[in-house]
């Protein structure tokens, strides 16, 4: 375990959220953030890494009105206010979809399968959404 001691605190995880699911038509995106945030206020190393439709999270100009739902996507600018500065998205997902770091909420760090391995097997707790 890659434990730290927090300076006078308790020790210090590395947690990683995997989001996998569209922002909408489930209640996986939307849980996902709201335990990203939870963790967070407890002074834990967070990551969040967006997979498959997860991508699809973080596209600016996301329209809800039509589905009767709330576009929560902007709730990702506040996260780092949170200090969850680690913000990862796969590369081939991107790629798939036709997807560039320009349509994205937030900036993030693309990384391909190799990196994102490696980044997985840093972690002591990986929550997959």
């Amino acid at each position: 375990m890659s434990e730290q001691a927090a300076p006078g605190g308790p020790k210090v995880k590395k947690f990683m959220f995997v989001n996998r699911k569209a922002p909408y038509g489930t209640i996986y995106a939307l849980e996902s953030l709201e335990v990203v945030l939870i963790t967070a206020t407890f002074d834990q190393d967070v990551s969040l890494v967006f997979i498959d439709d997860g991508v699809y999270e973080l596209v600016k100009g996301q329209q809800t009105k039509g589905i009767g739902i709330k576009n929560f996507s902007p709730s990702y600018r506040a996260l780092d206010g949170y200090d969850v500065e680690k913000l990862y998205v796969d590369q081939a997902s991107m790629a798939q979809r036709g997807l560039t770091e320009a349509d994205l909420l937030v900036p993030v760090e693309v990384l391909d399968d190799q990196q994102m391995g490696e980044l997985m097997a840093q972690q002591d707790v990986i929550l997959s959404f």
